[in-house]
């Protein structure tokens, strides 16, 4: 049987070379449009598809592929004694080996000034057709998408003349992830494009970033994944810069870290421990701040991750490096900063773009047989209808402490309470079963530091309780939520003890 090749390929990494190797092996080449161009230049023997087809290519190059003596080639049983017949009628030679990437679409949208009418010319239909037809024949073909396994295909084949089915079957696998990925990032954009908010099945993709020792516990297995053109602004576009791997918790962690410390723009520090935070403070500069977040809980921020959003200099440095600490993550860090903190082998330094962007972020939470989907928690007191229903208002000092403690609470596991002044948290009340057990967590750890202070709280008082343990502690002020059928009695003690109190009518629960 004669040994035939297609090959069309929208990047042409090692591509020569593999078809060099392939017609050495004996392969009759066919292929189409800048992939033919490119192996002719090279010297390497090569017929056009519509030499095969005995049609040319039309509407564009729209239509080259789709054509039976293509496909009959592609699907046809090798050893079925019918389907052999319908080839000799039909004068269809087989096609033992494909070699097919696709339009490069996510590339394309991924341009700024993309138009969709580029976009839409950038979906593959004869390359994805190609692929699925070659990985479904698997058991005859051998189909190759990615460039990283030409020289595994043609290793084998210059050992045995043929590519192992074990191997033709994970190719043909890596093939339906490939164009399951393709057709995910597609969906996801037309869907976004028809202004679709919950389409009746949803399929996302995302890429390996890492594999990674374990998860939560040793016990469990873990990777990270990348969504493809997601957030610069995140975790998952981190640059390494010294330490050891990352793992499972400190991934979470740093997350957590990262989208308390975008909710300031002033200079800023976040310690996170188990994903709530320890420690937050703002300042003049970056040392003042990240002293304030030290200062907050001394004790829990050992062994935590600290996220900065302006340079790390050389005095924030050593005394980042006076702490055990798993990360500190910043948008950069100065030459002798990276020298101070280089000299721990196992801290790792991360550094990600501090810059917004616009892009459209949803919040996936898995469960069993199943997935949560929401967006994420972007609400900000600019966004809120404010009520001040106390007979006390807040002063300008306890509106500046308000507008930071309601920034931090937000990313606080529920039940929340926050304890602080306007440039620093004093205590944290996190997870609890009840609102009084956070806010009595949050007020000891405060200590005399919470007299003149402000509370803030995710979410409605049921009782009054929270507000009188509050101001025995002497807090001053407090935002929360409203919106609980006993209001009234939160209100009427926190002017019992001259405190003010402010109502969001915004919550924000986080589990």
């Amino acid at each position: 049987m004669k040994k035939r090749a297609l090959i069309s390929v929208s990047d042409k990494t090692g591509i020569t070379s593999f078809a060099k190797e392939l017609h050495e092996l004996g392969f009759e080449l066919i292929s189409t449009g800048g992939t033919k161009k490119a192996i002719q230049e090279s010297g390497i023997p090569v017929l056009s598809v519509s030499d095969i087809t005995g049609f040319p290519e039309i509407l564009e190059g729209r239509v080259k592929t789709l054509n039976p003596y293509i496909h009959g080639g592609l699907l046809a049983k090798f050893d079925e004694p019918g389907h052999q017949a319908q080839l000799e009628e039909h004068k269809i030679t087989p096609i033992q080996l494909v070699c097919v990437n696709l339009y490069p679409f996510q590339a394309t949208i991924a341009k700024e000034d993309v138009t969709v009418e580029d976009a839409i010319e950038n979906i593959d239909i004869g390359g994805p057709t190609m692929l699925r037809a070659s990985a479904k024949n698997h058991q005859y073909v051998t189909v190759v998408v990615d460039p990283s396994d030409y020289s595994i295909v043609v290793d084998e084949l210059k050992a045995a003349g043929e590519v192992k089915f074990e191997t033709r079957r994970k190719l043909a696998a890596k093939v339906f992830r490939h164009t399951a990925a393709y057709d995910s990032m597609i969906s996801q954009y037309m869907s976004d494009l028809s202004g679709e908010e919950n389409p009746e099945s949803l399929t996302v993709t995302y890429e390996l970033k890492q594999s990674l020792r374990y998860g939560e516990n040793p016990h469990q297995k873990a990777a990270f994944y990348r969504k493809p053109l997601g957030s610069s602004f995140s975790i998952a576009n981190a640059t390494q810069l010294h330490g050891k791997e990352l793992s499972y918790n400190n991934i979470n962690d740093a997350d957590a870290a990262i989208q308390i410390v975008k909710e300031f723009t002033e200079p800023a520090a976040v310690a996170i421990k188990h994903s709530n935070p320890c420690g937050v403070g703002t300042g003049e500069d970056i040392f003042t701040a990240f002293t304030r977040a030290f200062e907050a809980d001394s004790v829990s921020i050992f062994g935590g991750i600290v996220a900065l959003n302006r340079e790390v200099d050389a005095g924030t440095a050593k005394k980042l490096h006076e702490i055990f600490l798993e990360i500190v993550i910043a948008p950069s860090f100065s030459d002798e900063a990276l020298e101070v903190l280089k000299g721990k082998k196992n801290i790792r330094l991360l550094t990600i773009p501090f810059t917004k962007d616009d892009k459209k972020e949803v919040k996936f939470t898995s469960i069993e047989g199943g997935l949560l989907v929401q967006d994420f928690d972007r609400y900000s007191l600019d966004d809120a209808t404010i009520t001040i229903p106390t007979d006390k208002k807040p002063t300008d000092e306890e509106w500046e402490a308000l507008k930071f403690g309601w920034k931090v609470v937000k990313h606080v596991k529920s039940n929340a309470i926050v304890v602080n002044n306007k440039e620093m948290t004093l205590g944290v009340g996190a997870g609890q079963m009840n609102r009084v057990g956070s806010a009595k967590i949050a007020l000891e750890q405060a200590g005399e530091k919470a007299v003149g202070a402000v509370l803030a709280s995710d979410a409605f008082f049921p009782m009054d309780d929270t507000v009188e343990a509050a101001a025995k502690a002497g807090v001053t002020a407090i935002i929360q939520t409203g919106g609980s059928i006993r209001d009234e009695d939160s209100i009427k003690k926190a002017n019992e003890y001259g405190i003010a109190m402010v109502l969001t009518g915004v919550r924000h629960f986080k589990h």
